[in-house]
């Protein structure tokens, strides 16, 4: 479900689903994860090291804040942050919580959005007059710049690894396709056409493959496609994924995804290579919002196991589960 409200900039922006000011992290820290807790009252935003010790509150004010987003130096965070209890705006930090700023008011901050590989700019799908297009959002300057203009709902957009282009998901020729542009949005092409929605793109890690989730036959699976649009495979069959955006392992050998059985929400894993799959978190309490470590060895996710949303990272065979929260928490994200 898509919220929106007006921006000082003109435009009526919201950001999909998937989200910096600059003081880096000292030479030789260890990866850490971002996330949101409740402990205080409100929903703030957190660090904490992958054991769940050194647990720092990053952001103090009033208001809600949620869905961090790491910058690929680690130096930043973006985040989002409500206003009025009512609206979500899109802000950057720096890594240790200092000079917090608001990159555009009045932006719904509950969905996808990317980080370019450089960190000059993050990507989102924005509302414009009851429509949906891409936008990306300059840091430095706060600006916003509209990429896409159609009928159709332009969602989930991907940076390439090189920065040079980005893939997403359009429902401009009637239901959703897959679409790469290059990332000033020009030379706009289309890479799928198929009966069923192709939904929630994401480049591999050497710029090779486009992973998406399709519901071409049926059941939605995940599939992959050159950035030409050839070569596609299925890799996985009556998987039931669901719309949150898979991600590729950092080394791109597995996809991680989330999948639904009735109300019941998994994590699994396919191996890229062979199609084989397998279940990471798979209790029958609700497990998702996973992020991958950077070595690509763990995942931390959130799971109701234990009775309330916690924050857990695991190994990949899912055998040794840490859960590093002991208070309600939310939305995940390991550091590069």
């Amino acid at each position: 479900m898509f919220e929106s409200s007006r921006l000082k900039c003109g435009v009526l922006c919201l950001i999909v689903t998937g989200v910096q000011v600059t003081s880096p992290l000292p030479n030789g820290t260890s990866p850490r994860i971002a996330f949101a807790s409740h402990r205080d009252g409100n929903w703030e935003v957190y660090v904490t090291d992958a054991d769940g010790r050194h647990q720092n509150r990053l952001t103090t004010r009033g208001t809600q804040d949620r869905f961090p987003l790491w910058s690929p130096d680690r130096s930043k965070i973006a985040f989002g942050s409500q206003v009025g209890g009512i609206d979500w705006e899109l802000w950057v930090m720096n890594a240790d919580g200092t000079k917090p700023r608001p990159l555009c008011s009045h932006i719904v901050a509950k969905g996808f959005r990317q980080w370019s590989p450089d960190g000059a700019r993050i990507v989102l799908a924005a509302a414009v007059e009851r429509d949906i297009e891409i936008f990306s959002v300059d840091v430095g300057a706060g600006r916003l710049n509209r990429l896409t203009t159609s009928p159709g709902e332009d969602r989930d957009p991907s940076w390439s690894p090189d920065g040079r282009h980005i893939v997403f998901s359009s429902t401009r020729d009637g239901n959703s396709e897959i679409y790469v542009m290059r990332a000033d949005g020009s030379e706009l092409r289309r890479l799928t056409n198929d009966r069923g929605d192709d939904l929630s793109p994401a480049w591999s890690p050497d710029g090779s493959k486009i992973s998406f989730v399709s519901g071409r036959d049926g059941a939605r699976d995940i599939y992959v496609i050159r950035p030409d649009g050839r070569g596609r495979q299925r890799l996985t069959i009556g998987a039931q994924v669901t719309k949150d955006n898979p991600r590729w392992s950092p080394d791109g050998a597995h996809i991680a995804l989330q999948t639904a059985n009735q109300d019941n929400y998994d994590i699994q894993l396919v191996r890229v290579a062979d199609r084989h799959r397998t279940t990471v978190a798979g209790t029958s309490a609700f497990d998702g919002q996973y992020s991958w470590s950077p070595d690509g060895a763990q995942l931390a996710f959130i799971s109701h196991r234990d009775g309330f949303d916690a924050v857990y990272v695991t190994d990949l065979a899912g055998k040794h589960v840490n859960r590093l929260t002991s208070t309600p928490s939310l939305n995940p994200e390991w550091s590069p």
